[in-house]
């Protein structure tokens, strides 16, 4: 058999979980969970694109994220899902590679997002009368474009790479998806490229939007700090503060998950990670950086009364 071939076509998503009762509520849970997420997002959307005070540079990266939170999320619930429901757990493994591509593109698009996102209101707070320049239309554009073809990029590496592996004798997967470190563990080829690629490319776009963002907290923070009013400094710092705890746990999930040893990597050990950074991120977005917000707030009342 030559390197790029492989005998197994189709792999076995066990879940997370084999009993048949645990399934049932774990299929109501994250029924629930998909469902906030996707109506959540999409309500984003349309209180964003009615509301023409909301046409700015902040509102137009949460469109975007937003986006990305609709299609993060339905690249691996739904079929999570239909497995809960179903006795047959197979998944093909062009399906495998396909939702391990928009898996991975969605997730390098949001980690970029997030970081233009705080760079955004370090601009905003640090730079308000210079904010128009910096964030002009044309800048938001090329940077959200930069974001899209980055993350989709990243993801053909990993796709493409993982293609070209042998996988001979276990095809079942002890996950809810088709993921880099466990398709990783079942292949029966040398993955030294496949992970250096994983360090390279995946953790350069991680590590490099997170230091990005960090880095903006950061003059965000001591710009605060000079406010003079108690109020205004509690104001702006409950904002930040949420931005920042979400970020930091996403970010975090995400780098231990990836950049680190394939020896260290458990199936059985690593289920809640993906949960974290894949699911429940995405369905708090919209209400952390969304709903908690005046301006969306007013939007929304605004388009109630005038149904």
């Amino acid at each position: 058999m030559t390197q790029n071939s492989t005998s197994v076509t189709e792999f076995i998503l066990l879940g997370l979980s084999n009993d048949p009762q645990a399934q049932l509520i774990l299929f109501g849970v994250f029924l629930i969970i998909y469902l906030m997420a996707v109506v959540g997002n999409i309500l984003i959307l349309l209180i964003i694109s009615l509301d023409v005070k909301l046409h700015n540079p902040m509102y137009f990266f949460l469109c975007n994220l937003s986006v990305v939170d609709i299609g993060y999320t339905s690249s691996t619930v739904p079929k999570m899902l239909i497995n809960y429901l179903s006795n047959d757990k197979q998944i093909s493994f062009s399906g495998c590679l396909s939702q391990m591509y928009f898996f991975i593109s969605f997730g390098g698009i949001e980690c970029l997002l997030l970081g233009i996102m705080a760079y955004d209101r370090y601009a905003a707070i640090c730079h308000p009368l210079h904010y128009g320049v910096l964030m002009r239309p044309k800048v938001c554009i090329w940077l959200a474009v930069a974001a899209w073809i980055l993350g989709l990029s990243n993801s053909g590496i990993h796709t493409g790479l993982m293609s070209s592996l042998s996988f001979c004798q276990n095809n079942v997967i002890e996950h809810f998806f088709c993921g880099i470190p466990p398709l990783f563990q079942l292949s029966c080829t040398d993955t030294q490229i496949n992970q250096i690629a994983t360090f390279v490319f995946g953790g350069g776009i991680a590590m490099s939007s997170f230091l990005v963002t960090l880095l903006s907290y950061a003059y965000i923070t001591l710009a605060i700090l000079r406010i003079r009013t108690k109020e205004g400094r509690c104001k702006v710092f409950s904002t930040c503060g949420s931005h920042l705890a979400v970020v930091n746990i996403y970010f975090g999930t995400i780098i231990f998950t990836y950049i680190r040893p394939n020896s260290t990597y458990s199936q059985q050990q690593d289920h809640a990670l993906p949960v974290l950074y894949g699911i429940l991120i995405p369905t708090l977005n919209p209400i952390i950086y969304s709903l908690r917000n005046k301006d969306v707030q007013r939007a929304l009342r605004k388009i109630v009364h005038a149904i």
